[in-house]
């Protein structure tokens, strides 16, 4: 058999030294992980006889198309292929239970305006069917958790998020609702819409290239944290949407697509006037068990000023 080019042993020496192999000093996990990615790169190009115009026009694509990175991680399925290695390490270590965790995607924006039990999300400014969720975090005894921070976002109708698009008031259809003693949160807003990926950029032009497309059901993203217990991030979908089971992104789980209800009269208790949709979901944590696992990852996130 005839060896690959990318086996001979002046290549090798090469992968040794430009991951530091040959030098004392530096990370050596840091070292073996550089070495792992680049050799495989190496045995790419040497696998499909990659040109020289094909690897820069690779590279050109992707300095043009960098500010989409964090939807390359999602519709490529590195987000989700990070949480199959993360349930498969709890099934491992016997930690079962709790609300299951998806993919956070690119657009959270901290520092959304913090409210006690319940808040409105949307500012009133669009048409839409009018969305009320509920329901109790708790921990893995199932006790209520109070002072858990339930961090809240979505799309408005038209499939666009606050912060990113400027037309949209500052913190639209986002919130951080803390919960009381009986560990209750609420909201009130708008049933969002799917939506797909931005249009001529670089996530579309892979996703048209691979003959995928890029849509997404209509979600709802969360981050929920309380002292002592396991971060979580996670989103639920709304039922009946006809991506529901063919998101582009892979973060469709069926334990996170609650009941929607329709109900015709007001709810007067959190200022909803006429017909809306319900939605009850209950959040459980799981312990933490170092400070790590208490945190968000080290994602880099919009702050907004």
């Amino acid at each position: 058999m005839t060896q690959r080019f990318v086996d001979q042993a002046d290549v090798q020496a090469l992968l040794d030294k430009l991951s530091g192999q040959d030098q004392p000093q530096g990370d050596a996990r840091l070292k073996a992980i550089i070495r792992r990615i680049v050799g495989d790169l190496f045995a790419t190009i040497d696998e499909f006889d990659i040109s020289d115009d094909e690897f820069w026009a690779a590279m050109n694509f992707a300095i043009a198309g960098s500010r989409e990175f964090g939807l390359w991680a999602a519709g490529l399925g590195i987000e989700r292929f990070l949480d199959m290695r993360a349930d498969a390490k709890d099934a491992a270590a016997g930690i079962a239970g709790g609300t299951p965790r998806t993919i956070e995607g690119p657009l959270y924006v901290a520092g959304a305006p913090v409210s006690t039990g319940f808040a409105r999300l949307d500012d009133g400014s669009e048409q839409g069917e009018t969305l009320l969720m509920h329901g109790t975090v708790r921990d893995a005894a199932g006790k209520p958790v109070e002072g858990a921070k339930v961090e809240v976002w979505h799309a408005n109708r038209l499939g666009n998020y606050s912060f990113f698009d400027k037309s949209q008031s500052d913190f639209n259809l986002r919130r951080t609702i803390v919960t009381g003693p009986d560990g209750r949160y609420a909201f009130s807003s708008i049933v969002p819409s799917g939506y797909a990926c931005p249009p001529g950029g670089s996530t579309e032009a892979i996703l048209q290239g691979i003959g995928r497309h890029g849509c997404r059901p209509a979600h709802i993203h969360f981050f929920v944290s309380a002292e002592g217990q396991r971060h979580l991030t996670t989103q639920i979908n709304i039922d009946g949407d006809p991506y529901l089971h063919d998101d582009f992104a892979y973060a469709t789980r069926d334990e996170l697509i609650p009941s929607v209800t329709r109900r015709d009269a007001g709810a007067d208790a959190y200022g909803i006037q006429g017909a809306f949709a319900e939605i009850a979901f209950d959040f459980v944590l799981q312990p933490a068990r170092d400070t790590a696992e208490a945190a968000a990852s080290s994602r880099a996130r919009v702050q907004a000023a």
